[in-house]
């Protein structure tokens, strides 16, 4: 892969704003519409909102930490970096799509990359109703909610909530119950990649379910349905030594 242009983002935290000047010194910058890739500088969570940005447009990502979490970022290197690009591997991922109606009955469509997640807003316990292509699974889980998870996702949220990971070629889905309270033994499932997942709250007026699509919110749901939208293609690229396949294997021999 020839690397002639380059385009720089990076969070606002202070030593992710230095590294995009000191890169844009060395190697220029091109608007990101223009760019061959764009190089996400800071965290996990800038690379979520950069992939998120640029999702329709088919441009490869490169990540390099800059901030907290960086499970989805490369090591920090400013030398050479077109060489580095030029030989990096490329992840294809695809997002979950999300529609949620809300208790006013208005519909609302997003895209998660990690996860769809629900939580309760009130000091009650959700109650919710799960199905699986239109199959009733679960008439009553009281919970504080139940979250979606790809296999890029499963070690975020997903894996706080005690869910599985899932290594990345697994074409499998991650639902995860959050402190489940009733079935109280109840663990979560592993569905198929191209699942259909609705989830109905039940009484949602007194007992408020947000839905949460990575970083984006909708207020006082009163259904979601999830599904992997294979249509859009997310490219990701990791150093030959160090792709998320590898960091997900490695993160289950972690003790």
């Amino acid at each position: 892969m020839t690397i002639n242009r380059l385009a720089f983002i990076s969070s606002p935290a202070e030593e992710a704003v230095n590294a995009k000047a000191d890169l844009e010194a060395r190697y220029g910058t091109t608007p990101p519409e223009e760019a061959d890739v764009i190089v996400a500088l800071g965290g996990d969570g800038i690379m979520l909102r950069t992939l998120h940005r640029f999702m329709d447009t088919g441009k490869p990502i490169y990540g390099m930490h800059r901030g907290s979490v960086g499970f989805l970022m490369n090591e920090y290197r400013p030398d050479k970096l077109a060489d580095r690009i030029a030989g990096a591997e490329t992840t294809e991922l695809h997002p979950l799509s999300m529609q949620a109606w809300d208790t006013n009955g208005a519909v609302h469509n997003l895209l998660a990359i990690n996860e769809v997640s629900l939580f309760r807003t009130t000091y009650q316990a959700a109650k919710l109703v799960l199905k699986v292509d239109g199959r009733m699974r679960m008439d009553n889980l009281v919970c504080d909610g139940v979250l979606v998870a790809t296999p890029a996702g499963s070690t975020a949220y997903n894996l706080s909530a005690h869910g599985p990971i899932l290594p990345l070629g697994s074409r499998l889905l991650a639902l995860t119950p959050i402190s489940a309270f009733r079935p109280r033994r109840w663990r979560g499932a592993l569905l198929p990649y191209g699942a259909k997942i609705e989830i109905e709250v039940l009484d949602p007026l007194a007992r408020a379910v947000n839905a949460a699509a990575d970083h984006r919110e909708v207020l006082k749901v009163a259904r979601v349905e999830v599904e992997v939208d294979e249509t859009r293609i997310l490219r990701l690229m990791f150093d030959t030594d160090h792709g998320l396949e590898e960091r997900i294997l490695r993160e289950q021999f972690l003790y």
